[in-house]
């Protein structure tokens, strides 16, 4: 089987919870060696949460964890730490989300660890950076978000601000971990460079800015603070959610010049559609509530497959709203691969995981194995530093491991 894009590299993962395991699962499904360090007992906490399986281990997890070393180290103990720095000066990458100062705290932080190992890659994901007034407070993804200004965007004028029901800040911090590394995977490795390793810094709220569109320059330039929108976004119409005749929302976004006439003519509103004033976007921002009106009461009526069948057939973009269920059943969800069956050892039948993108037609990634118990690997791992069956038996006595 052909190797994956990542195949040979090797990454340490001390973080929990989600912004930088998150990062380590998209390395590993492309063939990173991705060695998860873990406290010794429970593990990490994401294994406990949500829901659980008939061993007690969150669903989540399985996904999580795919493709991933198990090894525990307390890294509060010195022999911990001691086991950690040994582990880094065979390793290509660090991934690390501890609160700032906790590595520096434990003679692991950059400075520590470049003079054993200059070539490495270390990575580093919290809520508010390395530096800053702010670097030492907490970050978790819902104060972050709100923080970056993502927040007050979302919802409907007048109400409180709302959040998706994920914790986005965690993934698109994580993305962003994983883009750093591979740009510094192929600094490093450039014939013209003379880098070697570095520091990779990522913020939650930096990432969550980075998603701002133009927020920045039409504030900067006109003055403009962008406000929480409902189901719209502020500056393009028509593009909404509209209630139909079963109870059910579609999305219709018909906000291109030729679209919008094909969109108003398959309602029957020709009127609309032939409208002057209506023919570019900015004056179709002057009347939304005159467009969005009629195209609510023309949906009002219908069932949504009758309204999807219409705009389809107009060449309109549109959509239902999915739920997780929708998508299992999905036609093209299940020709384009988005779900993988795994076997999680004494569970009774198959667990779907998502698939990781992007797709790559030369060097897929895939899921090897699904995320597996505390501790799996750490035998293996110490046995490869030097270790004998005696010194390991020690260790987990003693609780280092």
């Amino acid at each position: 089987m052909q190797d994956k894009p990542l195949s040979g590299v090797r990454i340490i993962e001390v973080g929990q919870l989600l912004a930088g395991p998150f990062a380590g699962t998209l390395l590993a499904y492309f063939g990173a060696e991705v060695i998860k360090v873990e406290p010794p007992g429970e593990g990490d906490p994401i294994r406990g949460w949500r829901l659980l399986d008939e061993q007690g281990t969150s669903y989540w997890w399985r996904s999580l964890g795919r493709n991933k070393k198990s090894l525990t180290l307390n890294l509060r103990s010195a022999e911990g730490r001691e086991l950690l720095g040994r582990l880094l000066e065979d390793a290509d990458v660090l991934i690390e989300n501890f609160k700032p100062g906790t590595m520096e705290k434990w003679g692991l932080g950059p400075p520590d660890i470049e003079q054993r190992t200059p070539s490495l890659i270390y990575t580093r994901i919290s809520g508010y950076g390395q530096t800053g007034p702010y670097s030492r407070k907490p970050g978790y993804a819902s104060v972050t978000e709100a923080y970056s200004g993502f927040r007050f965007i979302n919802g409907f004028d007048g109400e409180a601000p709302v959040r998706p029901n994920l914790s986005l800040g965690d993934s698109v911090a994580g993305l962003h971990a994983a883009l750093g590394i591979l740009l510094a995977l192929l600094a490093r490795g450039s014939q013209n460079s003379s880098a070697n390793g570095q520091v990779v810094d990522v913020a939650l709220y930096e990432s969550m800015f980075n998603l701002m569109e133009g927020i920045v320059p039409e504030y900067s330039g006109a003055g403009a603070i962008r406000q929480p929108a409902g189901s719209t976004i502020t500056g393009i119409v028509p593009t909404n959610t509209y209630l139909c005749a079963d109870g059910k929302h579609v999305v219709i976004g018909g906000n291109g010049d030729s679209i919008y006439v094909r969109l108003m003519t398959a309602i029957g509103r020709e009127d609309l559609a032939k409208d002057p004033r209506l023919a570019g976007n900015p004056g179709r921002v002057t009347h939304q509530k005159l467009i969005d009106g009629a195209i609510a009461a023309w949906a009002d009526k219908l069932s949504s497959d009758v309204v999807i069948d219409v705009m389809e057939k107009a060449d309109v973009p549109v959509g239902a709203i999915f739920s997780i269920a929708d998508a299992f059943n999905d036609p093209h969800y299940q020709a384009r691969n988005m779900f993988e069956q795994v076997e999680v050892t004494n569970l009774d039948k198959p667990l779907a995981i998502p698939a990781i993108l992007p797709k790559l037609t030369g060097t897929p990634g895939r899921t090897e194995w699904p995320g597996g118990a505390v501790g799996s690997h750490t035998d293996e791992l110490l046995g490869a530093l030097g270790l004998d069956a005696q010194r390991i038996a020690g260790l987990r006595k003693n609780g280092v491991v």
